[in-house]
């Protein structure tokens, strides 16, 4: 599946593809192996956001031919410059608390978080290179070889802003969802049939999955929670709860110059909230 040259993926410094949970060999050979990733500012992570994780694989199991080999958050880069956004080694060091704490099978890889801002159709492009390129793929119990599927994981109001006209390049789009596909989680308030409506030309490889509990925990409430003084235990990790409180972060609401242990961090400035636009996660 991989189309890519190496020369097309610059590597920020000291990279290296986390694979230490991605299944290398497939359970069942009649199924399709797939990867599943989730792009984000992960602002903090919440549960909400692992809980997502649990649901596509819930789905996957139920309604399709495919089996999960493995998933990935994927933080954004520092240069998406979203009001209140902290460094991006802090988001990924707070996912990589919660994904090794709290689940046995994701990982965090940093590459988009790392360099200059990256389309979400390049990033997924990455993973395809680096699974089914460097990698080779996995193997079937019989050692037959086979290319993983990497599919994006999102919440409905992201589906939402590639119906927008001029939010979302039709050639993104036609990579994102015709060439790699996505399941969406269905968002509080935000309505899955009139997200997909206007995408029908990609139907077979959009796969909508209904909220069966309603979960409107969201980063956004986290930082205010941490902002006004209030409890946010249950809500997020306590790994990166302790992390949040240890590195004095969301100690205001990002307008102005964040303080990271006494020294000055770049304050985000104010922009669209939509990443490419639109943000994967708005959580």
């Amino acid at each position: 599946m991989a189309a890519q040259s190496s020369s097309t993926f610059a590597n920020p410094p000291n990279y290296t593809f986390t694979s230490h949970r991605l299944h290398r060999t497939l359970h069942a050979s009649d199924k399709q192996p797939i990867v599943l990733v989730a792009c984000g500012s992960f602002n903090p992570i919440t549960y909400h956001h692992l809980r997502m994780f649990e649901m596509a694989n819930d789905f996957v199991r139920q309604n399709t031919n495919f089996e999960i080999v493995g998933g990935y958050l994927s933080p954004v880069s520092e240069e998406y410059k979203k009001p209140g956004l902290v460094r991006a080694h802090h988001r990924v060091n707070m996912c990589t608390l919660a994904t090794e704490q709290e689940s046995s099978g994701l990982m965090v890889d940093s590459w988009e978080a790392f360099q200059n801002y990256q389309r979400t159709a390049v990033v997924l492009d990455h993973f395809d290179y680096e699974i089914n390129t460097v990698l080779g793929g996995i193997s079937t119990r019989d050692g037959e070889h086979r290319d993983v599927r990497i599919m994006l994981l999102a919440g409905s109001d992201l589906i939402s802003t590639m119906s927008e006209p001029g939010v979302w390049s039709h050639n993104d789009l036609d990579r994102i969802l015709g060439r790699y596909g996505t399941f969406v989680i269905e968002r509080t308030g935000s309505s899955m049939d009139q997200a997909t409506d206007s995408l029908a030309r990609w139907r077979n490889s959009i796969y909508p999955i209904p909220q069966l509990v309603q979960n409107d925990v969201s980063s956004t409430k986290v930082r205010l929670f941490f902002r006004r003084g209030l409890s946010v235990r249950y809500l997020i990790p306590a790994a990166v709860i302790d992390y949040i409180k240890q590195n004095y972060l969301y100690l205001d609401d990002g307008s102005g110059p964040e303080k990271e242990k006494g020294k000055d961090k770049e304050s985000g400035e104010a922009e669209t909230s939509l990443r490419d636009g639109g943000s994967l996660l708005q959580l």
